[in-house]
Formats: structure tokens, sequence, C-alpha cells
């Protein structure tokens, strides 16, 4: 099939039994019919010899290891354009026996959505990106398909002091960015992404389309995190948006270890949080050059979200913080979506348009740990001098307390609430996907992470579910793990909520059909 088709399906099914996909013949031609059968509109699917397979399969792909990875591809890519696609979709993979994996975004740090060691499909919902934004009752319906810069695009075109307390980085997808929780600057003020849905659009095991109400209270509460393919496919999200005020404050102030860094740092953890809920500091950790010599010294960025203006953050920092020595030339006054640009990393003054960019790809392994009691000046030094040893993992401090403090655990699957005092991400990228030198990296930010051990929490050792580790247990073949096998993963992302998830998995799903390698298990499988 080429470009210039527009009736995928038809074609398809006329080439199908010429193409060897790693399943039967049968069951493709039989799936691809069905398909054709129940829709009233050509679906659009492509398969290992159409032109654009390669683009689509690899468009949000945004770690390359995996563009180059001996997985299984899959044998159809499906890029439903309604909502009843992926139903048809659903009803006739369920029908057939075929494996799905739905993606909507990209940002799936172990490729979980779009590779495979069985023969699968690809549910894509790129096409499904609609926004709908209700300045008036502060609501808005967002499809899964759109990544977390559209919606803020879309908000800010209607209002400059209502938002949404998603994502830091903007090339995420809702969909998958939800089903996990989903957090960024505004965490303190307005918690998690998946505590302000207040309804959603699914397709189920069965091939309905239901709401929350239709769905029930306990399908409605999994999929506000408890990780995406586990329960449906998602197909839009009704969200609360936040208000915020029409000038917010941000700084960045740098400070070495010659410059004070580890007092700095025990400092934070002690007040970050529990400063104003308005007030977000987080923590880069980075390795830089202190000598012309190369001497290594650590660097530490304190970055910030104010949600009010310079002169009342300079008063809370000289009352809570006075240490940073914070100054008013430190400080930028501008819009909360301003604000975005700035922790994204781009100029505050850049058109908004950037918001709605492809996402930048890159060769990398991500690790998270959560805190829960202040590491000493000690530990800091023994951390400094691995961070040192291990110069390429990146690690930021994400401060928690106020909304999230007040939020019960059991509220949503997202269980690190109370008593946490700040995450940590482990990164570290790479430039090319040699064999021996992405072990090296890799290597690093695994001995980095296992020598956090003694100051990061314990039974369990918790991790979020959206950076997707699967270093953390042993990989599940086809999403076939037993209860058992996924409680060692599943007890660090959700805790106690683990065993609610799995519950609700064996009442709405319970012959396994929406899975993948770390997928929530059906007892009843």
């Amino acid at each position: 099939m080429s470009t210039s088709s527009s009736k995928f399906p038809i074609l398809l099914c006329v080439m199908v039994s010429t193409i060897s996909f790693g399943t039967s013949s049968s069951t493709r031609g039989s799936f691809l019919l069905c398909l054709s059968y129940h829709s009233n509109i050509s679906i659009p699917v492509y398969t290992p010899i159409d032109f654009n397979y390669s683009t689509i399969l690899h468009s949000t792909i945004g770690n390359l290891k995996f563009n180059s990875s001996t997985a299984l591809e899959p044998f159809i890519i499906v890029t439903p354009l309604k909502e009843s696609h992926v139903q048809t979709t659903v009803f006739c993979s369920r029908k057939h026996g075929i494996h799905i994996k739905v993606r909507s975004g990209g940002h799936d740090f172990e490729g979980l959505s779009y590779i495979s060691d069985v023969p699968f499909i690809i549910v894509d919902l790129f096409n499904l990106r609609q926004i709908n934004v209700d300045v008036e009752n502060k609501l808005a319906w967002v499809q899964s398909g759109a990544t977390t810069g559209e919606l803020y695009y879309k908000i800010a075109q209607k209002s400059n002091t209502l938002a949404f307390p998603a994502a830091i980085c903007t090339t995420v997808g809702i969909g998958g960015f939800i089903s996990g929780g989903g957090y960024g600057s505004m965490l303190r003020k307005y918690g998690t992404a998946g505590d302000n849905v207040i309804d959603a659009r699914i397709v189920d095991a069965r091939g309905r389309i239901l709401n929350r109400k239709s769905m029930g209270e306990s399908l409605f509460w999994a999929i506000r995190g408890g990780g995406g393919g586990s329960f449906a496919v998602v197909l839009s999200w009704r969200i609360k948006l936040v208000s915020v005020p029409p000038t917010v404050t941000i700084f960045s102030v740098d400070k070495t270890l010659e410059k004070g860094a580890t007092s700095l740092v025990h400092k934070w953890q002690e007040v970050a949080h529990k400063l104003p809920h308005d007030l977000f500091i987080a923590l880069f950790l980075g390795v830089v050059n202190s000598t012309l010599e190369g001497e290594k010294t650590i660097l530490t960025t304190f970055f910030s979200l104010f949600l009010g203006d310079t002169k009342k953050l300079q008063t809370v920092m000289t009352e809570r913080f006075p240490e940073l020595g914070l100054e008013g030339k430190d400080c930028t006054e501008l819009s909360w979506i301003q604000s975005v640009l700035f922790f994204e990393g781009l100029p505050t003054n850049s058109s908004l348009d950037i918001l709605r960019r492809p996402q930048q790809k890159s060769y990398f392994k991500i690790k998270s740990d959560y805190v829960k009691e202040p590491i000493s000046k000690i530990g800091l030094e023994k951390i400094w001098a691995s961070r040192l040893e291990n110069e390429h993992v990146f690690m930021v401090f994400v401060p928690y307390g106020g909304r999230m403090s007040e939020i019960a655990e059991s509220e949503t699957p997202f269980s690190h609430r109370n008593g946490t005092l700040f995450k940590i991400i482990y990164s570290v990228n790479w430039d090319e996907n040699q064999v021996t030198k992405s072990q090296k990296y890799v290597n690093q930010i695994r001995r980095m992470h296992e020598f956090m051990t003694p100051f990061v929490s314990k039974s369990p050792r918790e991790a979020y579910v959206n950076y997707r580790d699967l270093d953390l247990g042993e990989i599940s073949k086809n999403g076939t793990a037993s209860y058992a096998q996924a409680k060692v993963w599943g007890g660090k992302y959700f805790k106690r909520n683990f065993d609610r998830l799995v519950y609700v998995k064996t009442k709405v799903d319970p012959d396994n059909f929406f899975r993948s390698e770390q997928s929530i298990p059906s007892i009843a499988h």
C-alpha cells in the first residue's frame, strides 16, 4: 500500500496473504476482515510493506535504543481516527486472539507500548488528540493522543489564569501520563494529574465504550494511576483546570561544593516539603569541571516555581530558607505558560507554538526512588563521591509535601503521599547505540541506584510507575507474570494499592486481555 491509497483495509486484505508477520495468515486475514465488517469508515492500518510503516512506528519512540531493537515489531499498526475505531480494534483483537499494545505519546522508558517478544499489533492514538477547554466551568476534555504541551497551548489560548498540573516535559502523551498518576511543578499545590480527573471515556476488554458512571468507581479509581496497559484503552479524560495568578516567579540558583552545596542540600531536605503549597523548589545534581586541570565537582541547581510575585517569594524565602541567599536579581516574573517554557529549558519568550513540537530522541535509561528521612551531611558527601565516579548519571530531587501530604494514599493508585520528603530521578544519556557503550552507561545508573539503597525508602523500596524500570523484578513474557512475580515490582510502584488493583483487574479483565511485561495480573487468568 502506498501513501496515495485511502482505502487501507481493502487493499490490506488483498495483500495480506503474501506477507510474513510472525502469526498465521488466516488469523491476520480474519482480523482485517473483522475490522472492515464492523466499521462504517475505513480504519487506517499499516504493515511492514507500507511506505509509512517505519515512520509511524518510530515517530513517538523517544528512546533510540528501541529504534534498532531486536524485539519483534508489530505486524500491524492501527491508527484510529475516531472512538469507534478503537472499539472495533479491541473487539476484533479479542475475537481472533491477537495481542494488542496501546500507545499515546512515546514517553515509554522501557518501550512496553510498542515492542514485544510475541506477535502483536499496536493501537497508536496519535490521531485522537482533540482538546476542548471550557473556561467558564474550569474544565476540559482531552483525548489521550494529545501531549501535555498541546493541552497547555489550548488552555493558554483561552486564559492566562487557568492551567493544569501536568508534566514538566511538554512532549509527554496525556494518555500514559495520567494513567500513571502524573506529576509536574504544581504537585505541591494541586497534587497529581490523576487527582484532577473527574471523568473518562474508555474502551474496556469487551469492546464497550464506557464513562465514569458506566465503568463504575472501582475501574475509574484504577485508571487514574494504576499504570497504562492493564485495564482499558482510555480514549479521553475530563479534567479540572486549576487557577494560577497572572504573574508567577521562577528562579535558578547554582551552587557547587566549594560554595556550600552540601549544607544547602541538607537544609533543603528539611524545608522544601514544608514550604507554602505555592512554592516548588527542586534540585538538579550534575558534575562539572572545577579547575582548568579537569578536576570535577558537584553542581547543584536550585530551580523553582512560585505562584506569586517576586516580593512575596523573597519574603517567604527570607523566613523559611534564608541560607540560599536568594536575591531579586535571581528571580524572573512571567506568566504561568512562560514558566512551562522555563522548566522545559526553552527561551521564555519563545512562540507558544513550540509547545506542539515533537519530542527529542536520545539513548537513555531512567530510574526513580523516594526518600522518607533526611540524608545526613556525611551521607550527602558519600553520594557526591559516588556521583563523581558515575559522572554521566544526572539526579533530580523533586520535593513533595503540600497537597501531596493531604491526599490519602488510597485515594488513587498513586500511593507516594504523606511521609515522602522528595523523589529522586536518575537519568543517563548517551549518543550512539554501540552495545559496549550502552552497557557502560546503563551500568553507571545501576551502580548509582544500588549505592543509594541506604538512603531511600524501604520495605518496599518505592518507584514511580511512569518511569517503568524492568530492573525492578522478573520480566514477564507476554504479560503472564504470576501474582507473586508481579508483586515484586507492583509493591514498589503501588505499595498497598497493588492488591486492590489486582482485584479490579480480575473483575474487569479476567482473561488478561490488556497486558504487558509489567501489567497488573489477573488472578482469574
